[in-house]
């Protein structure tokens, strides 16, 4: 590495890096109906078809710009996309809290949907940095990072919140610009001279990427499986607080004490558990773990009925996170290194385009199956299809599950690098 830096000195500056671009995110969770209803004058009911509206934009950039800055990391490396991102995150934050029109909040989450490369960007990183053997457990270290911040920005944002709605927006414009700072000083430049590319715009879009990656007929596979995962995966904050509301009869609390236990579920996990299993199981049985603990959960909650079986279940939600590492060490050891960014953030124009369909669907479902009027009520249903598109996606990944998953061969990596030039 350029800067001489230990590759653990880099892993370990690339999850404080996530942790602190997670926090900034749950922030302002808390705080988001207070400024819609401040905005709009709209009671809380209505004021949530708003958010709902802006996790709709957000969701469309990340899918229409994640290949754009996946191939701009190819080009010019992952540091400057990282530093962009983490600048723009913070200039973001400052327009939301700052916002006076409803339209203001909506150009605020336009342009973090544009700039929210940091993930993709960051799964580039941890490709540059890790061997072949070791990038599925690494890879755990970005939903790790996730986690950690997932527990402690709502719980801070909460905290803030008391002092006004736009309090951790400024909070959150604070965290983002120290990330900044921490990045600039600290994050080494990890993409090597020879696997640098030229930037084309033809291939720098969703379906531009897709016609690339194509090239690579098991990684085209494991996406679909993977955007089949997002979809089932985005149950839980499409529909996480209804149903425990109607099922359980949670209050607010309880429903946030239960966010808290799946962060630290999926921290574990992913920064710890898959570190230790995934060398000895491998990537392909570590994935056929994840996504059977994750078919667990979701049967298990489609009938749940009592708060102490769905406790239970996010145990097995948790276990379930080690298919997203598995899924994108899978893919990531089959294409070449100067197309790590590319498959990254087509990974992430996949996931934005889930965020899409899912909430739609999940919410549809959960409207449709619960309540007095519903003709079946079944409120659990928005899980049991969660379950379908598991069971689905575990089909569709069963050729890659064997327990000794040949790795292509150095002769064959270099003729797989053409596609990618």
């Amino acid at each position: 590495m350029r800067s001489g830096i230990s590759k653990r000195s880099a892993l370990g500056f690339i999850l404080v890096t996530l942790v602190l671009n997670s926090m900034g995110i749950g922030l302002m969770m808390p705080v988001m109906p207070s400024l819609l209803t401040e905005l709009t004058s709209l009671p809380v009911s209505e004021a949530a078809r708003w958010g709902g509206a802006l996790s709709v934009v957000y969701a469309l950039m990340q899918f229409a710009f994640g290949p754009t800055l996946g191939n701009l990391s190819d080009r010019f490396g992952r540091r400057p996309v990282l530093l962009v991102s983490m600048f723009a995150m913070a200039v973001d934050y400052l327009i939301m809290a700052f916002s006076w029109h409803l339209a203001v909040l909506f150009i605020g989450r336009t342009l973090s949907g544009v700039a929210g490369a940091t993930f993709s960007a960051a799964s580039a990183f941890i490709a540059d940095v890790s061997s072949k053997e070791d990038r599925a457990k690494n890879f755990g270290l970005v939903g790790a990072g996730f986690g950690v911040g997932f527990v402690l920005g709502p719980m801070i944002g909460g905290y803030l919140g008391e002092y006004g709605p736009r309090a951790p927006f400024y909070a959150a414009a604070g965290l983002s610009f120290v990330n900044f700072l921490f990045g600039y000083f600290m994050l080494p430049e990890t993409l090597k001279d020879e696997n640098r590319r030229d930037f084309d715009w033809k291939r720098a879009n969703p379906f531009g990427a897709f016609k690339q990656i194509a090239a690579y007929p098991a990684v085209r596979t494991l996406l679909l499986a993977i955007f089949l995962f997002d979809i089932a995966h985005y149950v839980y904050p499409s529909v996480w607080s209804y149903y425990a509301e109607e099922v359980f009869a949670w209050s607010p609390g309880d429903i946030g004490l239960s966010l808290a236990a799946v962060g630290v579920g999926f921290a574990f996990v992913q920064g710890y558990l898959i570190r230790v299993l995934e060398p000895k199981l491998g990537p392909g049985r570590t994935l056929f773990i994840g996504l059977a603990a994750n078919l667990v959960a979701f049967a298990g909650l489609a009938v749940a009925d009592t708060g102490w079986m769905a406790y239970l279940l996010i145990s097995f939600a948790a276990l379930g996170a080690m298919a997203t590492p598995a899924f994108t060490g899978l893919m990531s050891v089959r294409v070449p290194d100067n197309a790590q960014g590319e498959l990254q953030g087509l990974i992430a124009s996949a996931a934005g385009l889930s965020m899409v369909v899912s909430p739609l669907v999940m919410t549809q479902v959960f409207a449709t199956f619960s309540g007095p009027d519903a003709a079946i009520s079944f409120p659990g249903a928005p899980f049991a299809l969660a379950g379908v598109l598991i069971l689905a996606a575990m089909l569709i990944a069963l050729p890659f599950m064997r327990l000794q998953e040949r790795l292509p061969s150095p002769s064959e990596a270099a003729d797989r690098k053409t596609p990618a030039e």
